[in-house]
């Protein structure tokens, strides 16, 4: 009875749990963001701890120096990224006609299957156009009625830092407050599933932030010297989104041969040097980046990972699919740690039911 109860009742704060996130999930982003820059910025401050500085004081610094960093970073990116997003809604009704009369020439019948038959008093422009202009319709909508991609923007400026500096200044005293809260008996079990869960999220937030800031990089430059048009934007672009596996691979390459298509066809040279230069892109992060700077520690089988991605990216929407490697990480320590308790309990080994007179094989009685 006593392993029912704590099985119900930690099954029904799970559910609790996701209920809350699912609920909330529109409003989380600066939250999780504030919690990861802080978490990932933790050994460092502990460090200044550990040269007798304060917590607070250590918080402070180290997160004025990161928002500091980023400031510069984004100021220095940010007019190109600019610049090239508004080429490239001008030269959206452009890339539409193309792409619209690739499906029509007859030297190229196979385009039709890819793209589409255009053919109709619209086509292909004109539904991209009116899908455009729905679009900023209903952002301008949302701006001048509801506010909330104001909200939304001022949350993760604003709400961001001040979340992470709070979390980094109190850290000690949070972690302290959930450890009282563990039953005594079972505080050492939960220490070292603990211990497990913060390596693998570690490995992965720490090790997937430089996979994303060197794929972005490269992705810029070479889409750049490519020639590719928009090239830094698609770069930067893929390398961000990169933080969340397999999601980051298949925006770049989709982008840049989208792009490549419209600007070179038939020019099949340039096609596939840009194609060529995402995938060592992606050939560099699974082979050589992710196994150096992320390795193992995440510890989930390929299919797992994608499950988690589409499940907490259905749920939760954005914020699931930044949470969906940390939580699918912590899940399968503790479902490991469940297996082995499971293959070391009488229930399998069937010892307790010797000891208390079940008959066990052997020989029948004469």
């Amino acid at each position: 009875m006593h392993i029912e109860r704590n099985i119900v009742f930690w099954v029904g704060a799970i559910a609790v749990l996701c209920f809350m996130l699912w609920l909330l999930s529109p409003i989380l982003l600066p939250f999780v963001l504030g919690l990861a820059i802080a978490y990932f910025l933790d050994p460092l401050n502990r460090r200044l701890i550990g040269h007798g500085m304060s917590r607070l004081l250590s918080a402070f610094i180290i997160l004025s120096g990161f928002v500091l960093a980023f400031a510069i970073i984004a100021l220095l990116i940010t007019p190109p990224l600019f610049k090239q997003a508004m080429a490239l809604i001008e030269n959206v009704p452009a890339y539409a006609d193309r792409i619209e009369s690739l499906s029509h020439d007859p030297h190229y019948p196979w385009m039709k299957y890819i793209v589409g038959d255009s053919s109709g008093a619209t086509g292909k422009s004109g539904d991209v156009m009116n899908q455009l202009v729905g679009y900023l319709t209903g952002m301008m909508n949302s701006l001048l009625t509801r506010g909330q991609a104001i909200v939304s923007l001022f949350s993760l400026i604003i709400i961001t830092p001040v979340v992470a500096f709070y979390i980094g200044a109190d850290w000690d005293v949070m972690v302290a407050g959930l450890d009282r809260l563990v039953p005594l008996r079972q505080r050492d079990t939960v220490h070292a599933l603990m211990r497990e869960i913060d390596t693998a999220i570690a490995g992965y937030i720490r090790g997937q932030s430089g996979v994303c800031l060197i794929l972005g990089s490269y992705y810029a430059l070479g889409l750049t010297l490519a020639g590719l048009d928009f090239g830094f934007l698609v770069g930067v672009v893929g390398g961000i989104i990169s933080f969340i596996p397999y999601v980051g691979s298949l925006t770049a390459i989709v982008l840049s041969l989208v792009v490549a298509v419209a600007q070179f066809f038939p020019d099949w040279t340039h096609i596939l040097i840009i194609a060529a230069v995402v995938l060592f892109g992606q050939f560099l992060e699974g082979n050589v980046l992710s196994p150096y700077l992320v390795g193992h520690s995440v510890g989930l089988h390929p299919v797992w990972l994608m499950f988690a991605l589409f499940a907490f990216g259905y749920l939760f929407g954005f914020v699931g699919l930044l949470l969906a490697v940390p939580l699918a990480a912590a899940t399968g320590v503790l479902i490991r740690f469940a297996v082995r308790r499971y293959l070391a309990s009488p229930l399998y080994t069937g010892e307790q039911r010797a000891q208390i007179g079940f008959p066990t094989a052997g020989p029948p009685a004469a």
